[in-house]
């Protein structure tokens, strides 16, 4: 079975962070931190691919 990259059903806002984490096998909280990290220190870039990955990733089975 080959693994999908989807949004997570453990989420917080639509499941971004935690479906990159389960895609990955990574905690999910250090996902979501690192992925802070990165957002405050690329100008808040990270809030338009946020925004695109919610878009465009499909919602889990």
């Amino acid at each position: 079975m080959e693994k999908k990259l989807t949004k997570s059903r453990n989420k917080m806002l639509s499941g971004v962070c935690a479906g990159f984490a389960e895609y990955f096998g990574w905690e999910v909280s250090v996902t979501r931190v690192a992925y802070a990290a990165l957002t405050l220190f690329t100008a808040f870039s990270g809030v338009i691919i946020y925004i695109v990955a919610a878009i465009v990733m499909p919602k889990a089975e």
